[in-house]
């Protein structure tokens, strides 16, 4: 593992304490490793939940093993598998079991494979994309037209309905990109930036003037390298040959992290409702009216409370943070007898368009990824719904909303029996949603943030929504308020 931030220079810079507001992953990576590079400085962890680890949880019960929210982590970023290999946890790593290694798209109320190397808004083959059912002759015709069409060069930024539709057409964008995106940021794509999620696609079309083109490029590139000895990774379908979980559960992160913590570190179940900044340092002020002073703030939390608790210590610091809005999601688990399920499940799960006017975003089949989740004979799926299509899914009554995800999912997957468990999560306001013009708004926030030193900002409001993402966040905190920004190819010398 590189460290991307030296040694040399700490002990001197370091502030004696460190006040962390969320106790998340990033809140906790960060903790994590200012303790690493500054040993003597005390860290205090705040979160008004009363369990750390933000929407990270695993729930194990009768034999099956439900994440609360991510289930498993792209291993193409290096931050998580890097955090991972530090809490000694390399052993426990478990990849997607290789013989459902594939995806699904519903059309017209049916399961149809994703086109074997088409990843996320490009085809790197086309003959899977010339043969699926899943698009009419016009829709082929016209992704195939991709390759003529004259790039946009400009710097400017556009959603990613747009960019899709301008590049492939209305039927690739609808049928493919769409749901594969929302699965991802649960965001309308109308709104969404593709240069603050998706921006190497438009480096693509730049430099190649078309993706297709791009692709068959990289493609040579793999060829050329296989051929000379060096090893490539194979991408196909939805590339699950490259995520990544713990045996036990990602809580496993969480557990691991904390017992690395002093016992004090963690103040669970304190909420903290401002901020301010005096002579000696600052002040966090929490809700039982007591201030606690430190010489370095990490706000580890959502936006729209990293605004709330700076709102009278900046207020056009503030503004910009409210400014990043999020949407809701629901997960429902469903455990099934192997027996009552219909569909061969001969894959990792399937993603639901909007066209097809579903409840459903995407449907997770959880023990073909990973068998060790649920006992011999059954199998478990995870359900999601919300997002920024369905948003009020989020406060449905319960009894309505279990039976209108189970009645979709089991239509879908000709489930003739009843579960034999289930399990329901709501994160309500949980996923930020990088619109046109993120990146205008981080550039303004970076600004007001040069304006305090010793305050950083960690979390996926801003540059990822991944696991691997939030750990870098957490990480490049660190460095902040410990005087070391240090640097980042992919993510540039942003501040957070």
């Amino acid at each position: 593992m590189v460290d991307p931030f030296p040694r040399t220079h700490c002990e001197h810079r370091a502030p004696s304490r460190v006040a962390i507001l969320g106790a998340g992953i990033s809140g906790l990576a960060a903790a994590l490793k200012i303790r690493e590079l500054s040993p003597q400085t005390d860290v205090v962890i705040f979160d008004q939940q009363t369990r750390p680890g933000g929407v990270l949880g695993t729930v194990r019960e009768d034999g099956f093993q439900v994440e609360r929210s991510a289930d498993n982590f792209i291993t193409t970023l290096p931050w998580a598998m890097d955090l991972c290999r530090q809490l000694e946890l390399g052993e426990h790593l478990v990849s997607t079991h290789p013989e459902h290694r594939r995806a699904f798209v519903v059309w017209r109320r049916r399961l149809h494979p994703l086109p074997d190397g088409f990843l996320m808004m490009a085809p790197s083959q086309f003959w899977p994309l010339a043969t699926t059912p899943l698009l009419s002759p016009w829709g082929k015709l016209r992704a195939a037209m991709e390759y003529v069409l004259p790039p946009r060069l400009d710097e400017g930024d556009e959603s990613l309905a747009a960019f899709a539709r301008r590049r492939l057409g209305r039927e690739v964008f609808e049928r493919l990109v769409e749901p594969l995106v929302t699965a991802v940021y649960g965001a309308d794509t109308e709104r969404l930036s593709v240069l603050a999620t998706l921006a190497r696609f438009r480096e693509m079309e730049k430099k190649y003037g078309s993706l297709i083109r791009a692709m068959r490029a990289q493609k040579a590139a793999r060829k050329a390298g296989r051929h000379s000895g060096a090893k490539t990774p194979r991408e196909s379908g939805a590339r699950y040959s490259m995520f990544a979980t713990l045996r036990f559960g990602l809580e496993q992160l969480v557990e691991e992290i904390v017992a690395r913590l002093p016992q004090d570190a963690l103040r669970l179940g304190t909420q903290v409702t401002g901020l301010a900044r005096n002579d000696s340092g600052w002040l966090v002020t929490l809700d039982n009216g007591k201030a606690f002073p430190c010489d370095a703030v990490v706000l580890a939390v959502p936006a729209y409370a990293a605004a709330r608790v700076i709102e009278q210590l900046d207020q056009q610091l503030s503004q910009e943070l409210a400014g990043i809005t999020y949407t809701g999601s629901v997960i429902l688990a469903l455990a099934y007898r192997r027996e009552d399920v219909g569909h061969p499940l001969d894959g990792s799960g399937c993603v639901i368009p909007a066209v097809e006017r579903s409840p459903l975003l995407a449907v997770s089949f959880s023990s073909q990824k990973y068998p060790h989740l649920s006992p011999q004979g059954t199998v478990l799926l995870r359900v999601f719904a919300g997002g920024a299509r369905r948003p009020d899914l989020v406060a449905e009554e319960e009894g309505r909303l279990r039976t209108l995800l189970r009645s979709e999912v089991e239509k879908l997957l000709r489930i003739q029996g009843q579960p034999v468990r289930e399990w329901l999560f709501r994160w309500p306001a949980a996923m930020p949603q990088y619109e046109v013009g993120h990146l205008e708004r981080l550039r303004r926030i970076e600004e007001r943030l040069a304006c305090w030193p010793g305050l950083a900002l960690a979390g996926n409001a801003y540059r990822g929504v991944g696991i691997p993402h939030c750990i870098r966040s957490g990480w490049r905190a660190a460095g902040r308020v410990l005087g070391l920004p240090g640097e980042d190819r992919e993510l540039g010398t942003s501040p957070f």
